[in-house]
């Protein structure tokens, strides 16, 4: 049977508490890490986010058909110009001049139309650029809270991460003082069940929170002082103390 210091057995409850608090930490900085508000600032970031592209491709569709408007006036008054510059030198004969000027009327009909055309094209795109603006402001606003969030929980995991390093550093220190021996046998078992020592207090396993069964504790109170008994339910070594009635 493997055997330990009965002072050494005890040191590796120090031991146990340090890696309890090293499970304990890593799984505060898992659960601090899934912070419930971040996701829900990010929700609403990428909402205002789709609500912004999505005016802006309107806002963008829009100035293109009022630029589309500008063109076709401009196309339109040049060919009236140019008629009227025709009219005006009596450029043609008198059936042409007539033509001319019934072209001119309709001409200048159709860039009325296209004025007032583009006349609402402008009102709505105003009311759309107000819309952008909006939908833009809004957006910075949520980025601004996303980000806030991020810092937040990012300082929370680094202070945990910070503790649990020095934790770990304890560990390790501590670690290192143990025989080989006995520190083999100490990880085997914790990295098995979790728990690689625990007391035996008052006949029951605070490895397992079970009373052990009337024959594992007279074995167990048999054996010598020295010998490195198990729990048997979880495999964790007892550490025995007369002053815990093991």
């Amino acid at each position: 049977m493997a055997k330990a210091a009965p002072a050494e057995q005890l040191r590796l409850l120090d031991l146990a508490r340090l890696d309890s608090e090293i499970t304990k930490l890593k799984r505060t900085v898992t659960e601090a890490s899934r912070d419930a508000e971040v996701d829900a600032a990010q929700a609403r970031f990428t909402e205002s986010g789709t609500s912004l592209a999505e005016v802006l491709a309107r806002l963008t569709t829009q100035q293109a058909a009022l630029k589309d408007s500008e063109v076709a006036v401009e196309k339109v008054t040049a060919h009236i110009n140019k008629d009227q510059k025709r009219i005006d030198t009596n450029a043609g004969s008198a059936s042409d001049m007539m033509a001319l000027s019934h072209e001119v009327e309709s001409l200048t009909k159709r860039r009325g139309d296209l004025e007032d055309a583009e006349l609402e094209i402008m009102g709505d795109l105003e009311d759309l650029q107000a819309e952008h603006d909006a939908a833009a402001a809004l957006n910075t606003q949520r980025s601004a809270e996303l980000d806030a969030h991020t810092a937040r929980r990012d300082a929370a995991v680094a202070a945990l991460k910070e503790e649990l390093a020095a934790v770990e550093v304890r560990r390790r220190e501590a670690a290192a003082t143990f025989d080989e021996g006995l520190f083999t046998i100490y990880e085997r078992i914790r990295t098995r069940s979790g728990i690689g020592a625990a007391r035996l207090f008052h006949g029951t396993s605070e490895a397992s929170g079970i009373a052990l069964a009337p024959g594992d504790l007279a074995e167990i109170k048999a054996a010598p002082a020295d010998e490195i008994v198990f729990c048997p339910d979880t495999g964790a070594i007892l550490v025995r103390s007369s002053e815990w009635g093991a």
